[in-house]
């Protein structure tokens, strides 16, 4: 710690922290308006000056590093003087429009100014900076209430990595600009609203929130983005406003972050800060449905009606097919239905799937609910086709199938492995902390087929060919191994097994690695020594001398594969022998794709474990968890995974379903099948928010509120478990899918003769309490503890402070278990009928299957169509144009879209964003190829043909 004086008071600050950091943290103001806790310093505004004994003249705070024995000055008549003037000199070309601008009582230049008591200026300059861009949904640039203070640069450059934004010209001229003014749209602007963020006056506005109030007259709450699984906390401001009816109601007017925010601060992604107005758009779901032929059925409709062969992903609007009908109908129908079913089927002949886009408490009561009442557990949700093998692999090797570290810690790592994962773009505030480690001097290694946006500021970039990334760790390991990088001292400590699993490493030499992956033997050795070492390509590493600090981040390029379990012990594997697990800034970190697949995993919305991880084949802790449900009867064997439910609702075992907030006819894998499936159903119940693709094949469907919407808990991909607040009401008579699975609970347990007792929660903080109980990880997480930052499971009681660090000193297995593994291929290659590979995943711009980003303005324009990536190479020889329509075909389905030509992915390779209807990417993937252990299919590698539909035209002309 650093000791100095200031303004007379002695204080203590850490080590390279700045005068004005010390000053801050003993509360002393100093005035500034460039400076920001997030950027790095630059000095500009001159408003921070203080003196310095020792120092001759003032000196900018915000840049001189605090030293021991400093005595500085904030105030004196000369320093108050020097600001006043320099104040004088920022209004003398800035509108004193105050009165009628946006930004008056959140503007710093305005709070300063009425600090210094400057009513005009004395200086009168005309106005240079006049240019005013609109040329974008999401936010306007106004430059003559620009000041120059470099934020908005600093955070594109420093904190997102895009650098869109630079200063231009020079002198009166200077302004802040794209590349020769273009619009942003024309930039590499990724549309996340950081510059808006840190603008201190109203230079830069978000639109939505331009003539909708005054500062201090609109709401704010803080709440969760339930998007990706960052899940970042953010402050929405809203307005009360008149509806049709003229009732007041609340209305969302911006999204801003929030400085205190765990994950994520200040920053957010264009998702977060401008993809909320979906929850407002007229086809939400606001009364209860049931399809007209069950009505008739019914006796509810007179007329006999039939469900018409259409695909709903042809389909964009299917109400017709439905006629309203009131709460106590429908769920008296949903309960009959499915007790019948159990009664004269047997318990699993019904199937449900959760939701990680639900609460922890909607995912609690809904796997209650299959288990308590209907005695199955069938029950599975979308971590089966993404995470499920991370904790398959991670279970086995560590005993906890969850991520090791914090978010936070990703900006002090020394080097950062990142594979399977498009970061950027996937998990955009967790790229941030990349971009914010690289610019420390951290180094970055890839190993990804396509060149992601991270790979163009790698150290080492290893693109590997689809689907054999596993010989590029392999072959990290044997280089490991064979030059004695490994750390001998944790393997001989911490872990078992390393000798079996050792010797297998002679079955792949570095050479032989390379040639399958397709890449330099010498950058598989560069690679294993940075990680091994902790290796940074400049600067000193924050935990001192010695071996540094390496953390690997992955997603589901690892684990959506045939091998997806394996994959993931091969990480496990080389981490352990670095010794790079249990301490800050290391670990095996999956990156969890939705809001809360890791809180749905968390509750037992798997057919294999309980609340907490606790497997249904033990007696004991199944027995438990039975005592506390009231007498209720569990069945001992895991229950179906959501492929093979697709198979039994086709072959007729499972006659009903219950789907909460799942997508399925866009989002798994061959969806043909999908839709069969769904539709040879007796009975289909899906309750949501909009009447997406699968709610237009269900019976009944039952009205949902989105996360705005309501109060529950989500847990991120750091295992932080955070209250997310309701924001604004819900449509009509929507409702929690907590409160709609207890109400057909009572129902159900009636019908069956079951106590009803267990499903008397008053609120969303009874079932939080009630998953305390039931939970061990949970057993100190209930809504009153989580206010602020929220807790890090396992926090075992209502006096532990959570866990942000997992297996520090010993593993939750006790020893970290090494695991050999032997290298394999996809399961479906490329051939000549389909010689290409295909990859699926995620964009920027979109989330899952565009339920609500589709839906929302600013994301919708940005990216409004299906696309083909596939090299220039490749499109050269088929005539294929930037922005033409390709069709991609494999070996159950094709679809049509633009594609989009470049150097993004291999020769040889496409990969297509699964997000979008009309061009479903899982039309063409495969379900049959199943991870043997987590049972997860391999979506992210199978063999398409892709064709010109131009040039096919050209020929039949021809001939």
């Amino acid at each position: 710690m650093v000791r100095l004086k200031i303004d007379g008071r002695e204080l203590e600050t850490a080590q390279g922290n700045t005068i004005l950091d010390a000053a801050l943290e003993a509360g002393i103001d100093i005035p500034r308006l460039c400076a920001h806790p997030e950027l790095t310093p630059s000095g500009g505004c001159r408003l921070c000056m203080v003196e310095v004994s020792g120092i001759q003249g003032m000196q900018t705070s915000c840049t001189l590093e605090a030293r021991d024995g400093m005595e500085v000055v904030t105030v004196t008549e000369e320093i108050e003087n020097h600001r006043k003037i320099t104040l004088d000199g920022f209004i003398s070309d800035h509108p004193l429009d105050c009165v009628t601008c946006d930004k008056a009582g959140a503007c710093e230049l305005q709070e300063l100014a009425y600090r210094y008591d400057l009513k005009e200026t004395s200086m009168h300059f005309e106005l240079g900076r006049t240019l005013f861009q609109d040329d974008n949904p999401a936010f306007l640039r106004d430059h003559k209430y620009c000041i120059l203070c470099g934020r908005c640069v600093r955070a594109c450059s420093e904190v997102v990595g895009a650098d869109a934004l630079e200063y231009a010209d020079r002198g009166f001229e200077s302004h802040i600009a794209t590349a020769f003014d273009r619009p942003m749209e024309e930039s590499p602007c990724v549309f996340c609203g950081s510059c808006v963020e840190v603008c201190p006056t109203a230079a830069l506005m978000t639109k939505s929130r331009l003539r909708k109030g005054r500062e201090w007259e609109l709401g704010k709450v803080r709440s969760v983005c339930t998007y990706c699984g960052v899940g970042c906390q953010m402050e929405y401001r809203t307005r009360q406003v008149l509806d049709a009816q003229g009732k007041s109601k609340t209305e969302i007017v911006s999204v801003n972050g929030f400085p205190e925010a765990p994950a994520n601060g200040v920053f957010l992604c264009t998702k977060g800060r401008y993809g909320w107005d979906y929850i407002a758009k007229p086809d939400r779901l606001d009364m209860p449905l049931i399809r007209k032929d069950l009505a008739f059925e019914l006796g509810i409709t007179r007329e006999a009606w039939e469900l018409p062969g259409d695909s709903p992903l042809k389909v964009k609007d299917a109400r017709d097919n439905f006629v309203p009908v009131s709460w106590d109908q429908a769920l008296d129908v949903v309960a009959d239905r499915l007790a019948k079913t159990v009664k004269e089927n047997g318990p699993d002949s019904v199937g449900g799937l959760a939701s990680a886009r639900c609460s922890n408490e909607d995912n609690y009561t809904f796997q209650k609910l299959m288990r308590s009442e209907f005695g199955t557990n069938n029950v599975d949700h979308c971590a089966r086709l993404c995470h499920a093998s991370t904790v398959a692999g991670l279970a086995k090797a560590f005993g906890s199938g969850a991520m090791t570290n914090s978010i936070g810690e990703v900006r002090h790592a020394d080097c950062i492995f990142i594979t399977g994962s498009n970061t950027s773009e996937a998990h955009p505030v967790i790229g941030y902390e990349v971009t914010r480690a690289l610019r420390k001097g951290a180094s970055l290694i890839v190993v990804d087929p396509r060149r992601i946006p991270l790979a163009r500021k790698a150290t080492i970039h290893l693109q590997a060919k689809s689907g054999t990334d596993i010989w590029v760790f392999q072959g990290m390991m044997r280089v490991i191994r064979d030059e004695k990088l490994a750390d001998e001292e944790f393997i001989k400590t911490r872990t078992e097994g390393f000798e079996l699993f050792a010797s297998g490493l002679e079955d792949v030499t570095v050479e032989e690695a390379a040639r399958v992956a397709g890449v330099d033997a010498e950058d598989i050795r560069r690679a294993a020594r940075i990680y091994a070492g902790g290796i940074r390509q400049e600067g000193v590493s924050k935990y001192g001398e010695g071996r540094g600090r390496s953390t690997i981040l992955y997603s589901m390029g690892i684990t959506q594969r045939s091998n997806g379990t394996e994959l993931v012990l091969t990480l496990a594997n080389l981490a352990m022998m670095c010794g790079m697990i249990g301490k800050e800034s290391s670990g095996v970190n999956p990156l969890r794709g939705q809001g809360n697949v890791q809180g749905a995993c968390d509750l037992g919305a798997l057919p294999n474990v309980l609340p907490g991880y606790q497997a249904v084949t033990d007696d004991a802790l199944r027995t438990t968890v039975e005592k506390k449900w009231g007498g209720a009867t569990i069945p001992n064997k895991p229950g179906l995974t959501i492929v093979e439910m697709m198979r039994a609702a086709e072959s007729g075992d499972i006659k009903a379903m219950f789907i909460m907030g799942e997508n399925p006819m866009i989002s798994d894998p061959n969806i043909t099948h999908v839709e069969h499936s769904l539709r040879t159903l007796p009975f289909l119940v899906v309750a949501d928010i909009f009447l997406t693709e699968t709610a237009q094949l269900a019976h009944v469907v039952l009205p949902a509120r989105a996360a705005l919407e309501k109060v529950g808990t989500f847990t991120n991909t750091e295992r932080r478990v955070q209250l997310s607040r309701q924001v604004v009401a819900a449509p009509g008579e929507a409702r929690e899918d907590w409160r709609i699975v207890s109400e057909i609970g009572k129902r159900v347990a009636k019908i069956l003769g079951h106590t009803d007792t267990r499903w008397d929660f008053r609120d969303s903080a009874d079932v939080a309490e009630e998953i305390s109980l039931v939970s061990p990880i949970y057993g100190g997480i209930v809504h009153e503890r989580l206010p602020g930052d929220g807790l890090n499971w396992p926090c075992p009681d209502k006096n532990h402070p959570g866990t942000p660090i997992l297996h520090v000193g010993q593993f939750k297995r006790g020893k970290g278990a090494f695991t050999p593994v032997t290298p394999k291929g996809p399961a479906e290659m490329p051939d000549e009928e389909y010689p290409f590979y295909l990859g699926t995943g995620r964009m920027l711009y979109h989330y899952h299957t565009g339920t609500m980003s589709r839906r929302t303005e600013v994301l919708h324009w940005k990216q409004p169509k299906a696309y083909v990536e596939i090299h220039e190479d490749d499109a050269a020889e088929m005539g294929i144009a930037d922005g033409k329509p390709v069709v991609v075909e494999s070996r159950r389905g094709s679809i049509r879209a633009a594609a989009r030509v470049g150097t993004t992915v291999q020769r040889g390779m496409v990969f297509i964003p699964f997000h979008f209807r009309e061009a479903a990417a899982n039309l063409l993937t495969q379900d049959e190829n199943l991870d043997p252990t987590a049972k997860i299919p391999e979506l992210k590698v199978c063999a398409v043909k892709v064709t010109n539909p131009a040039a096919k035209k050209k020929v039949a002309v021809a001939s």
